[in-house]
């Protein structure tokens, strides 16, 4: 018996028109939220990435712009455009996208972002939001991952929640928000002992390592709920069997595509064990630039002094 699908596109489209919804009552008052993208060099991946979340913003109406400095920017230069976005009144987002180019301070330069304006919710001030339950930005692919459990229906009051995986963009803020939520945490990580043992104590069991197809039918839960985060491509042959038991499919997509997505989570094994789980791709992957979207219409409200209207179901 396959476990239940949780649909990453389908929640994005109800966040999404809950949202536009919100917008357009914004602009009514005369209020535009808009996000400003920067994006340094010429990384394929982080100009799709850019690209994608400029088009989201116009398919939603909200002002955007992406500016592009070439890989040689210093670190002097960037926080001068960060200043000069800062103080930019029609400016309600300022996204870095990352990774930065090696010679550039990639910590001091989040940090110039004004925390009212830090819609990725990585400044020190709204990871101190998050941790002591105040409102603030709260990063967007952990705040995409507790929509996809509460639109789910997953009960996180009272839970056992096992977070693999302790960065600062993704385990260590999905945890802070399960706890809010009530739910019992336990983050591990590559030096847990006994890492699968510890995982199978999951009732929700979020995947976030960065590694393809880390977590094996031995880390899961007989029934569990799985978050898998990943984002992990496949590009030969033997990495794809590597991964698979039956490749045949995945070696198809190979062939066709160039490439395989696959999570942090064996495919397989997560299909037979979970009693719902989160696809890759069509999971968590969608939210996370809705999540983005939303945090830039909540700072255009909180700087304007206006109260943010709750999205999440109660």
């Amino acid at each position: 018996m396959s476990g239940r699908i949780l649909d990453g596109n389908k929640i994005r489209d109800e966040i999404l028109k809950d949202l536009q919804k919100e917008i357009e009552d914004l602009r009514k008052g005369g209020i535009n939220p808009g996000l400003t993208a920067v994006l340094v060099g010429d990384n394929p991946a982080s100009q799709i990435y850019v690209r994608s979340k400029v088009k989201t913003c116009e398919s939603l109406g909200l002002f955007s712009e992406k500016i592009e400095w070439p890989a040689s920017t210093t670190t002097e230069q960037l926080l001068d455009l960060v200043d000069k976005l800062n103080h930019r009144d029609e400016v309600d987002g300022i996204l870095i996208q990352l990774p930065l180019p090696p010679q550039v301070d990639t910590k001091k330069v989040l940090e110039a972002v004004d925390p009212a304006k830090d819609v990725d919710g990585f400044h020190p001030v709204n990871i101190g939001y998050l941790v002591s339950g105040r409102p603030g930005l709260v990063p967007c692919t952990p705040a995409g991952v507790i929509e996809i459990i509460k639109r789910s229906g997953v009960e996180m009051k009272g839970a056992r929640a096992v977070v693999v995986g302790r960065s600062d963009i993704v385990g260590k803020p999905t945890a802070m928000l399960l706890m809010h939520n009530h739910a019992t945490i336990t983050i591990c990580h590559s030096r847990t002992r006994d890492l699968p043992a510890v995982a199978r104590e999951g009732d929700i069991l979020v995947a976030a390592m960065g590694k393809a197809a880390y977590v094996t039918g031995d880390f899961i839960k007989p029934g569990a709920v799985v978050i898998d985060v990943g984002q992990n491509v496949l590009k030969t042959e033997e990495e794809v069997r590597r991964v698979f038991r039956d490749p045949t499919e995945a070696l198809q997509k190979l062939a066709a595509k160039g490439s395989v997505l696959v999570g942090d989570v064996q495919p397989e094994d997560v299909r037979e064990k979970a009693g719902a789980y989160t696809p890759v791709p069509g999971g968590v992957g969608p939210l996370t630039i809705t999540m983005l979207m939303v945090n830039t219409v909540q700072a255009a409200r909180a700087r304007r002094g206006m109260r943010a209207q709750a999205l999440t179901q109660s």
